[in-house]
C-alpha cells in the first residue's frame, strides 16, 4: 500500500519517526478498530486515532448528545445537542481526516450483538462509563482474540490498560485480563456514577489521549505495551504510577477452572 502525495504530506511527523516510519503509517492505514463509547474517553480517543491515519474507526454508542456532555466530550459541538452520538463524531473524524472510513453502530454493545462487532475488527479501545459494558467487552474480546486497550476515570484520577488475556507470557502463564483487576463488576450503587460525583473535563482528554497512544502503539508494534501493567494517574497531586498485573488463578474467566465459558452471563 503505497501512499500519496497528500498522505506523505499529512503522516510526515509520523513518518520521519524510526520506530513508524512509512512501514507503520501503513499499518495503522490498513487497522480496523472498534471505540466503545463516544463520550469524554471515546472523543479525543476518535479525534486522535483519525488524526493518525486508523483507516477504519467503528463507534458504538446509543446515546445522543446532551449540554452537559460537552464540558469533557469534545468530539461533539453544541450545535450537535440532541444528535446521536455516533453520527456527530462521525461528522468530527470527517473535518479531521476525510481518508477514513467510519462504520457506526448506533446500538448498545449487549452480548448478543458483542462478538459479532468485536470480530470485525483488529483492536477494541473502551472507553464506556459503566461496569457492566467494561465487564462484557474484556469477556467479548478474551473469547475473540482480540486485544483490548481499555481505560476509567473518577473524579479525579484515571486509569488504563491493555488486556491480551488469550496470549501467554514467557513462563506459559496467561496474560491478565480486566477480571485479573476487578474480577465482579461492584453492586448497582456502590460506585457512584460520573453525574452523581462529577469528573473533571479536562481528565478524559488525558486517559482518551493515552488510549490513542497504547492503541497507536498496539497497531504499529512500536515500543512497550500496557499489558500485564496499569497506569494509574492522579491529576489532584499530578502523580502517574504504574503497577504490575498478574494472572490469577481464580479468575472466572480464565483461571484454572473457569465459571464464565461465554457471553450468558451477560444481559442481551
Amino acid at each position: 500500500m503505497a501512499l500519496n502525495d497528500d498522505q506523505l504530506e499529512r503522516y510526515a511527523r509520523h513518518i520521519v519517526l524510526k520506530e513508524i516510519g512509512g512501514p507503520g503509517q501503513q499499518k495503522l492505514m490498513q487497522s480496523k478498530v472498534l471505540v466503545v463509547g463516544a463520550g469524554g474517553l471515546g472523543s479525543p480517543l476518535l479525534l486522535y486515532l483519525a488524526a493518525a491515519g486508523v483507516g477504519t474507526i467503528g463507534i458504538v454508542d446509543d446515546d445522543i448528545v446532551s449540554l452537559s456532555n460537552l464540558q469533557r466530550q469534545v468530539v461533539h459541538s453544541t450545535d450537535d445537542v440532541g444528535r446521536a452520538k455516533v453520527e456527530s463524531a462521525a461528522d468530527a473524524i470527517a473535518r479531521i481526516n476525510p481518508d477514513i472510513s467510519v462504520i457506526t453502530h448506533e446500538a448498545r454493545l449487549n452480548a448478543t450483538n458483542a462478538t459479532t462487532l468485536i470480530g470485525q475488527y483488529d483492536l477494541v479501545a473502551d472507553g464506556c462509563d459503566n461496569f457492566p459494558t467494561r465487564f462484557l467487552v474484556n469477556d467479548a474480546c478474551y473469547f475473540a482474540k482480540v486485544p483490548l486497550v481499555s481505560a476509567a476515570v473518577g473524579r479525579f484520577d484515571g486509569q488504563i490498560s491493555t488486556y491480551k488475556g488469550y496470549e501467554k507470557d514467557a513462563d506459559g502463564v496467561p496474560l491478565p485480563t480486566y477480571r485479573d483487576f476487578i474480577p465482579y463488576a461492584p453492586a448497582d450503587g456502590l460506585v457512584p456514577t460520573c453525574e452523581e460525583a462529577g469528573v473533571l473535563g479536562a481528565l478524559t482528554g488525558v486517559m482518551g489521549s493515552m488510549q490513542a497512544l497504547e492503541v497507536i502503539k498496539e497497531l504499529t508494534g512500536t515500543g512497550t505495551g500496557l499489558a500485564g501493567k496499569l497506569l494509574i494517574y492522579d491529576a489532584l497531586d499530578a502523580r502517574v504510577r504504574t503497577i504490575t498485573l498478574r494472572h490469577d488463578p481464580a479468575n472466572p474467566l480464565t483461571g484454572d477452572d473457569p465459571t464464565i465459558t461465554d457471553l450468558s452471563a451477560h444481559k442481551s
